[in-house]
C-alpha cells in the first residue's frame, strides 16, 4: 500500500504542473512569456489526461482490484514504463509540438496503456469478473482503447489531407470524446459500484442493466455531437440527440440508485468525500444537460464557433467531474489524505475561473466588452488551483 501512494504522490505531481502550465497560459494574455503557447497547450493536454488522471485510475483500479493476486513487480515495471513515456512527453511537447520524439513517446504511452489493459484481464479472478463494477471497469478500459484510434488516425490524416482537414479534428474530438465520456466516466461509475459491492449493498439487476446498457448507448450515439460542428446530414444532429437522452435517462437511473441507498453508503463514506461526490453528481448533471443542448443545430454551431465555450465544458468535465470524483476515491481507499483548506481553495479556483470563462463566451456570443483586468483575475483564480494542488501534495508529504 506504501508504494501505490506514492504512485498517487507522483499523479498529484502531474496535477501541480498541468495547474503550473495552466497558470503560464493564462499570464500570455498579460506579459510576454518566451515559450510557444500551442506548444504549453499540447503539454498542458498531455499530461492532463495521461499524467494525473491516467496514473490516478490505473492506480485505483489496481489497488481496488488485483493488489493482492498479482506480483507488484509485474504492475511496477509497467507502471514506470508508463511514467517514462509521460515524463518523455512532459520534456519534448513544450520545445517541439508534434514532432517525432514526442510522437515517440506519445505511441509508447499507448502500448504501455494496452498492456495494463492486459495486466488487468489477466489477473481479475472470475468471481470479480462476474460483479457488476467489473463489468464497468472493463467497458471503460475498452473505451480508452477505442479512443486511442483518434491519435493513431492524426498520422495518416496529416500527410494526406492536412492538418487544416476536418478530419483532423473530428479525429482529436474521437479521442477526447471517449476518454472524458468512455474511459473516465464509466471507470468512476465502476468504482462507485465497487464501493457498494464492498460493502454489501446490493442493487436491483434490472436496473444495473438497464443503467449500463443505456449509459453505453449514450455514450456512442454522443459522439456524433462531436461533428455537428461541420454542418452534416441532419441523421447526425438525431443520432447525436438520441446519445444526449440516453445520457439524461442513464443519470436519472443512477440517481434513484443512489437515492435508494444512501443511508447505507453514509455509513462508508466520510464526510467531506460525500460533498465531493453530490457535486461532482450536481455537475455530471449539468455536462449531460450541455450536451443536450448541443444537439441543435444552433447551439452546436455557437459551441464550436466560441473556443471558450469549449474550454469550459472541458474543465468543467475534467476538473469537476472528474478530478472531484478521483480526489473522493481516493480518500475513501485511504490513498490519499484530503485537506479540507485544500479542497476549499481548489473550489473558489474551479468554480471561479469557470464562471469567467463562461462570462468571456457569453461576451463573444452576446458581443459586450469584458471587464477590467479580466486576464489577470482569471490569471489569479488559475493560481488557486496551482497553491490548492500544491498545499495538498505538501499534505501528503508531512503526514
Amino acid at each position: 500500500m506504501v508504494y501505490l501512494k506514492k504512485h498517487i504522490h507522483i499523479a498529484l505531481g502531474y496535477f501541480l504542473i498541468i495547474a503550473l502550465l495552466g497558470v503560464l497560459l493564462r499570464l500570455f494574455t498579460i506579459i510576454v512569456v518566451p515559450a510557444n503557447y500551442r506548444y504549453i497547450v499540447h503539454t498542458h493536454s498531455h499530461i492532463a489526461l495521461l499524467g494525473w488522471v491516467y496514473t490516478a485510475l490505473t492506480t485505483i483500479i489496481y489497488t481496488i482490484y488485483i493488489t493482492k493476486k498479482a506480483i507488484p513487480k509485474i504492475y511496477k515495471i509497467i507502471f514506470w514504463s508508463t511514467q517514462v513515456t509521460i515524463l518523455g512527453m512532459l520534456i519534448t511537447f513544450p520545445f517541439m509540438g508534434y514532432a517525432l520524439f514526442s510522437i515517440i513517446f506519445s505511441t509508447l504511452f499507448l502500448l504501455t496503456s494496452y498492456w495494463f489493459v492486459w495486466f488487468f484481464i489477466t489477473y481479475t479472478t472470475k468471481e470479480q469478473k462476474s460483479t457488476i463494477s467489473y463489468t464497468y471497469i472493463r467497458t471503460s478500459l475498452y473505451y480508452m482503447i477505442l479512443s486511442s484510434i483518434g491519435p493513431w488516425s492524426l498520422g495518416v490524416i496529416m500527410n494526406t489531407l492536412g492538418s487544416s482537414s476536418i478530419w483532423y479534428k473530428i479525429a482529436i474530438y474521437f479521442y477526447l470524446h471517449f476518454q472524458y465520456n468512455g474511459w473516465y466516466i464509466v471507470a468512476l461509475f465502476g468504482i462507485f459500484f465497487y464501493t457498494l459491492e464492498k460493502n454489501n449493498i446490493s442493487i436491483s439487476k434490472t436496473k444495473s442493466k438497464i443503467l449500463y446498457l443505456t449509459l453505453q448507448i449514450g455514450i456512442l450515439f454522443s459522439f456524433f455531437l462531436s461533428v455537428l460542428w461541420t454542418e452534416p446530414h441532419p441523421i447526425f444532429y438525431i443520432l447525436g440527440g438520441t446519445g444526449a437522452v440516453f445520457q439524461i435517462f442513464a443519470y436519472y437511473i443512477f440517481i434513484k440508485i443512489i437515492i435508494k441507498h444512501r443511508s447505507k453508503l453514509y455509513q462508508h463514506i466520510h464526510t467531506t468525500e460525500r460533498i465531493l461526490l453530490k457535486i461532482a453528481l450536481i455537475l455530471l448533471g449539468l455536462k449531460i444537460i450541455l450536451q443536450a443542448i448541443s444537439a441543435t443545430p444552433y447551439f452546436s454551431r455557437l459551441t464550436y464557433s466560441i473556443i471558450d465555450f469549449v474550454i469550459g465544458y472541458l474543465h468543467l468535465t475534467f476538473l469537476g467531474v472528474v478530478s472531484l470524483s478521483i480526489f473522493a476515491f481516493l480518500g475513501h481507499l485511504q490513498l490519499l489524505k484530503l485537506s479540507k483548506f485544500s479542497i476549499i481553495l481548489f473550489f473558489i479556483g474551479f468554480l471561479g475561473s469557470e464562471f469567467l470563462i463562461i462570462y468571456k463566451g457569453l461576451a463573444t456570443w452576446l458581443q459586450f466588452p469584458i471587464f477590467s483586468y479580466y486576464f489577470l483575475s482569471l490569471a489569479i483564480l488559475s493560481s488557486c488551483i496551482l497553491f490548492s494542488i500544491l498545499y495538498l501534495l505538501l499534505y501528503q508529504l508531512k503526514s
